[in-house]
């Protein structure tokens, strides 16, 4: 009987000897476990301080042990496995001491899962209590222990644990419930962390403030106990008051999100990849934001938009000699419409369309000084219809008007008859130069602005004139790194085209800058007398107007901004204010925008010549009109020659 039993004993050693070096085999063929984790995408300006965090269902940022407070490790261990660094995934005198609690309970009351385990848990499987998956936690365990070392494993755990209020990972936590880097952790914060895990439901401040700190206390008295605090640290730990930070939904909302989203929407583009797959592998993207000029557009919508309509905005910002897109606003409010008016909507672009007309005519020919009738016209057009454009309050001279002051009154008349000579197929032929890629009619009502374009690409057309007449393409992402710091797009400048003659770019600009000089008022005021007074830097610029839309677009030597508001349903601008939102948005951004930069103005080229011409007549400075010229830039060889008599 004795040697049946001790062969009975013998075989099941043998037994449980064959078995585990089959585990152990079978483990180490396995290899390392495989497995991804969800990381939060951070948003950075071009200053390279973060301006959004984005994640999936997981809130989540992957920190190394070194960027971990030792108080954190000491509390998580002292909690919840103070033999971690002694065994090899398997407590077994815990497990046999919950082994028999647990019998003599007739109920679980106590578990023995270390923290590879959970570990192992958190990152493979569900939290299902089967047979099936304890199995299989432990394979997945024993594998980790095989191929990590304990510093790796505590590593994974501490960034993998849920700590409640989609929360994952110990920095996420560390933000969200102190607003603090998880390095920067005091003793009783970092208990009161670890005192979450175990039942977020139950264990969160947010959720039971004192269920907390009962755990807190409970876990700092381990902590002492285990021999990682002292007496006295213990003591005055328990004694701390903890407050905790007001929640994500209390906080302010975050500035650019119009942008952000933009900007992340083309990273996903650049890397072939889904928005969600952007969101929650860990990237860190980099864009040309400027946080300054993104609050101050944010700040100036807010103070001179009419509150009590429904009339909405898209403004947006670019460098013109980089084509950085340094502030972008797509609405109003991005909570109430995350639809942005600046890429996703095209409108009909009235007068600022003209600029494009103008410089075909300079051209072909036409100089500051050119005149033409100012007066109520029909014009019959090829299918024998008649049309008739009129002027702003059907204000017309009555007279030869020149290039100069037609373009700052902005007259439809003189616009029309210059389309008319120039030809609407070459108008737009002139409108592609600038960059404009949308279908165009070959008419004559083109000539104020009867296509619908974008804001973005409005912006960028006349970013080319604020760039000289070189090409610009703006973009919105410097670079994107993936979580193990691998650069996987990098912007790459392209070598700028002339797209338009520097000379006449220039005489263009400086006859946009006409908008804004009240000597150049008439029978109509210039365009931008409204805000004129308050601008203290050179600017040229356009505005334009239909019935729902109203438009201004400026630029210095140092930024371009375009500003549309209206209806999203084209519904009429009715209202007086209404329609002097969009440039008085312009000009309290721009003026704040340009407040701490050197009064810069635009550079003449060589081939220009700049005279003091009287802008009715178009004739250089003399007795008769001293009062009233003003400095105009002609082409060399083109300027008036005759000095104005009356």
């Amino acid at each position: 009987m004795i040697r049946k039993l001790l062969r009975l004993f013998l075989l099941t050693v043998v037994f449980g000897l064959s078995t585990g070096a089959v585990i152990l085999v079978y483990s180490v063929i396995q290899g390392p476990p495989k497995y991804e984790i969800a990381d939060n995408t951070i948003v950075y300006d071009q200053n390279e301080d973060v301006i959004s965090v984005e994640h999936g269902i997981q809130n989540r940022f992957w920190v190394e042990l070194d960027d971990i407070s030792p108080y954190v490790m000491d509390a998580f261990i002292a909690a919840e496995d103070d033999n971690f660094y002694n065994h090899f995934g398997f407590d077994i005198k815990r497990i046999a001491s919950a082994v028999y609690h647990n019998i003599l309970a007739m109920d679980k009351v106590q578990g023995a899962s270390t923290i590879t385990q959970q570990y192992a848990r958190n990152i493979f499987l569900t939290h299902q209590k089967t047979w099936e998956r304890k199995i299989q936690e432990a394979l997945i365990s024993l594998r980790l222990e095989i191929f990590q070392d304990k510093d790796e494993i505590l590593e994974g755990y501490l960034n993998t644990i849920y700590f409640g209020h989609g929360q994952y990972g110990i920095q996420a936590a560390s933000q969200f419930y102190f607003e603090k880097d998880a390095d920067d952790l005091t003793l009783e914060e970092a208990a009161l962390l670890s005192a979450i895990p175990k039942g977020p439901s139950v264990y969160s401040p947010l959720n039971s403030y004192e269920n907390a700190m009962n755990r807190k206390d409970w876990i700092l008295r381990r902590m002492y106990e285990t021999d990682k605090i002292t007496a006295s640290s213990y003591q005055q730990a328990k004694r701390i008051d903890l407050r905790i930070a007001v929640t994500a939904s209390e906080k302010e909302p975050e500035i650019g999100q119009y942008f952000t989203e933009t900007a992340l929407n083309r990273a996903s583009e650049l890397l072939g990849i889904s928005r969600q797959e952007l969101d929650s592998k860990g990237y860190d993207v980099y864009t040309t934001m400027d946080h300054q000029a993104q609050e101050k557009l944010e700040q100036t919508i807010q103070e001179e938009m009419p509150a009590d309509t429904e009339m909405q905005i898209g403004a947006v910002t670019i460098d013109p000699t980089s084509g950085r897109v340094v502030a972008m606003q797509g609405g109003k409010n991005y909570e109430q419409s995350p639809y942005n008016r600046v890429t996703q909507a095209k409108r009909m672009t009235g007068s600022t369309f003209k600029p494009f007309l103008y410089y075909a005519a300079l051209v072909y020919g036409f100089t500051p000084s050119t005149q033409l009738e100012s007066r109520e016209t029909s014009f019959t057009l090829e299918n024998g219809k008649v049309y008739s454009p009129a002027n702003y309050s059907d204000s017309y001279a009555d007279r030869p008007v020149t290039l100069s002051q037609a373009v700052a009154v902005s007259d439809n008349i003189y616009a029309i008859k210059t389309n008319q000579f120039v030809g609407p197929e070459n108008l737009v032929d002139a409108a592609k130069t600038f960059g404009i890629e949308a279908e165009l009619p070959s008419v004559l009502s083109l000539a104020l602005g009867t296509a619908s374009i974008s804001v973005m690409d409005m912006a960028e057309s006349y970013s080319v004139l604020a760039n000289e007449g070189w090409s610009v393409k703006p973009y919105l992402i410097e670079k994107i790194v993936d979580r193990d710091g691998n650069i996987v797009y990098q912007h790459q400048a392209k070598t700028p085209e002339r797209l338009l003659e520097e000379n006449h770019a220039f005489v263009l600009t400086h006859l946009l800058t006409g908008m804004f000089d009240k000597r150049l008022n008439g029978y109509m005021y210039v365009t931008g007398s409204s805000i004129a007074d308050q601008l203290t830097h050179e600017y040229a610029g356009k505005s334009g107007t239909t019935p729902s839309d109203s438009w201004m677009i400026g630029y210095s030597p140092q930024y371009t901004t375009a500003v549309w508001t209206g209806f999203d349903d084209n519904r009429e601008i009715k209202r007086v204010q209404d329609s002097r939102a969009a440039k008085q948005v312009w000009a309290t951004y721009m003026e704040r925008l340009h407040k701490e930069m050197p009064v810069q103005t635009f550079n003449a080229p060589t081939g220009v010549v700049g005279l003091q011409v009287d802008p009715i007549t178009g004739k250089l400075e003399g007795p008769a009109c001293e009062d009233r010229t003003r400095l105009t830039y002609y082409i060399k060889g083109t300027e008036p020659k005759e000095v104005c008599t009356q």
